[in-house]
């Protein structure tokens, strides 16, 4: 028992940083997205061309929030605009 415990508590440790890190990665990978979205789209709107979709809006809300949960609502608003996608590193 004190054995499993031990690796358990091993693997743990191991483990937090690498989600950390992830969700590091997905943080900057959200901005970059907003940032590109708001430059190019959120501009065209302004301009009184086509709006974007109501999921790309919420997907930066959610980026803007920390929720990763909104980047394949952005990305796809950027595809969509025949736009590259800022790297994700």
């Amino acid at each position: 028992m004190q054995e499993h415990l031990s690796v358990l508590l091993i693997a743990a440790a191991f483990s937090l940083p690498a989600a950390a890190f992830a969700q590091s990665s997905d943080a900057k990978y959200c901005a970059a997205l907003v940032s590109k979205y708001e430059q190019y789209l959120d501009q065209s709107q302004r301009r009184g061309e086509a709006p974007q979709s109501l999921d790309a809006k919420a997907g930066v809300e959610k980026c803007k929030a920390g929720d990763p949960s909104g980047i394949p609502a952005i990305e796809k608003a950027l595809k969509d605009a025949k736009l590259d996608l800022p790297a994700r590193t």
